[in-house]
């Protein structure tokens, strides 16, 4: 035993430790011997866990953990929570953050109307800085790089003639930052996402009444302006109908094709199913760990079209008009409800119905979804729409229209519905694309919505939920801490992210959290000194996380473990010359 170490029961040691600092439980083990062989013990190391976490103790431990030491240490060691860098070059409220696939380089958005490529070495520097508002920008918004990191989708806001805004996608190179391309996006929230790596989705929106819409979605090809004029470079991918004030926003793309081989299983019950066949990784590291023979996956839930009693649409509609120029309709029908009613029986005779059994069973084909924000009782996007693309729509080859359609498949119908019940602010997917994860703002419990121009009030409160994409179910329960305080027509985006084992999110409340996906438990608070906007880990080091916020700054975020391996690398002034030094000084 170590001198001066006294010898204490175990049942005591572990009362002590339980009162410790991070730090101090990790630092007993390399003075004492006596801990070192408490550290041994699963049993006590369990109980401090869920003692000091707060976790339920039927949550069971991470399955690629090997010990309960080690999932202690790695909840302390690993979390990004340290600031090591403060980048101020932007001179206005930063909005977006998004890293290359390789992690070497990663833009910003702001409102100064610029983006902005940094260089993620050891010191991040800046690289290029591109300004849009020769091209009558008012702000960037969004990025996104393509698979190959080529190319840069830069989403802004435009100002169009009489003041009036829309949105405007670029793509900008990477090999010489050049612009290739401008693609009108409206409205500016549909921000635009890449489906592969040289075409992107774009939206329209086209006013059929005062709260009626039809919203359209674009493929469009990234070299428009190089392409000979024999070739399409756009082509329309859905048309959806949008009713009471709703529009389509927020799109994102989801690869299916790992949904039987995930990063991390969220639901306990499947864990242990799988913990015969999934084999243990080091949670230290981003290697990519041996894939399970993957299993044919089910097909999600399909969305019915609304049942009008067995009488086809026109019929329905054509009774409607009959009854009102009659005086058969009662009580009496405002001019809103009227158009809401006529656009629903209207929708049902022109939409197209959903294709059964889109899915291949081979579990390697390029399976896709189309995911965005929507609704269908007022203009706050309240509800997750899913489409399945299909390998023949990935491509703008074919008519600029797309597939011809019969005149009653005027419509796209959706494949699925999420309803959330409340504001949705931010959604982001997991690495291998099999959960999403939303944030919302909740409305109230048995709220009832009778004019769509006036949407519930929503709370402070942001929940976190988190949906599974094979399954389309919500699993665990929704995460908190972080909160919001903009009313409903001031509510804006706040950007998320998830890693491997972390998901992180900005808040109104001038922190960035951290929570760890598996245990379901807030991990750390990030200080800004105005609101957070956007959180982006880097795909290949979770342990590294900027955060972007109002205060015009981005931070920098590595773990402790990250921290001590940068200042080893740092080389450190020879003994001689240090000696030297302060003889001088003295």
């Amino acid at each position: 035993m170590d001198a001066g170490c006294p010898r204490l029961p175990d049942t005591v040691l572990f009362e002590i430790f339980l009162y410790l600092d991070h730090a101090d439980v990790l630092s007993v083990g390399l003075v004492c011997q006596q801990w070192r062989a408490v550290a041994r013990d699963e049993f006590l190391w369990k109980e401090l866990f869920y003692r000091y976490y707060r976790v339920s103790r039927d949550v069971p431990r991470h399955p690629g953990a090997v010990s309960w030491y080690d999932e202690f240490q790695r909840l302390y060691d690993t979390i990004p929570c340290v600031e090591v860098q403060a980048l101020k070059e932007h001179n206005d409220q930063v909005l977006h953050l998004s890293f290359s696939h390789s992690g070497c380089l990663f833009a910003s958005c702001s409102k100064d109307c610029t983006v902005k490529i940094w260089s993620n070495e050891l010191d991040i520097s800046l690289q290029h800085s591109s300004n849009m508002r020769p091209y009558n920008w008012s702000y960037t918004q969004f990025s996104q790089f393509n698979s190959d990191d080529s190319l840069l989708l830069v989403s802004g806001v435009f100002v169009g003639p009489h003041n009036s805004s829309s949105g405007e996608i670029a793509v900008i190179s990477m090999e010489n930052f050049t612009l290739l391309s401008r693609v009108r996006n409206k409205p500016y929230d549909v921000f635009g996402c890449w489906l592969n790596e040289t075409n992107l989705i774009s939206g329209n929106l086209h006013r059929i009444g005062r709260i009626t819409s039809c919203s359209v979605l674009w493929l469009n090809n990234a070299f428009q302006g190089i392409e000979s004029e024999n070739v399409n470079v756009v082509k329309r991918l859905f048309k959806i109908q949008n009713l009471n004030a709703s529009t389509i926003r927020t799109v994102m793309v989801a690869d299916c094709s790992r949904y039987d081989s995930p990063d991390l299983l969220l639901d306990y019950e499947e864990q242990l199913a799988a913990s015969s066949t999934c084999p243990v990784f080091d949670l230290g590291s981003d290697s990519d760990e041996e894939e399970a023979k993957p299993k044919p996956p089910l097909e999600p839930a399909v969305q019915e079209l609304p049942d009008a009693g067995g009488v086809p649409a026109e019929h329905g509609l054509q009774q409607l008009f009959d009854d009102i120029m009659e005086g058969r309709v009662g009580p009496a029908m405002t001019e809103t409800e009227l158009e809401t009613k006529v656009a629903e029986l209207f929708v049902h005779s022109r939409t197209k119905p959903p294709e059964p059994n889109l899915l291949p069973t081979d579990s390697n084909s390029k399976i896709k979804y189309l995911i965005f924000t929507t609704g269908c009782l007022t203009y706050s996007p309240h509800q997750i729409g899913i489409k399945r693309i299909l390998p023949h729509q990935m491509t703008t080859a074919g008519p600029v229209l797309g597939e011809e359609r019969r005149s009653d498949e005027f419509f796209d119908s959706l494949d699925h519905v999420i309803d959330i019940h409340g504001h949705i602010i931010g959604m982001g997917l997991s690495p291998d694309h099999r959960y999403l994860y939303v944030n919302s703002r909740a409305w109230p419990r048995d709220c009832v919505i009778s004019d769509p121009m006036q949407p519930p009030p929503i709370a402070e409160e942001i929940d976190l939920h988190v949906f599974d994409l094979k399954t389309m179910k919500e699993v665990k329960r929704a995460l908190r801490a972080h909160r919001a305080y903009t009313p409903n027509e001031e509510c804006f985006f706040i950007f998320l992210d998830v890693s491997r084992d972390f998901v992180a999110s900005g808040a109104e409340d001038r922190h960035g959290y951290i929570w760890d996906r598996h245990y379901n438990i807030c991990l750390a608070k990030l200080q800004h000194d105005n609101v957070v906007n956007s959180v982006a880990f880097s795909p290949v080091e979770q342990e590294l996380l900027l955060t972007a916020s109002d205060d015009t700054t981005i931070k920098v975020w590595r773990s402790p473990r990250a921290v001590r391996i940068r200042q080893a690398r740092r080389p450190r002034p020879r003994k001689l010359l240090f000696s030297w030094l302060m003889n001088q000084k003295s």
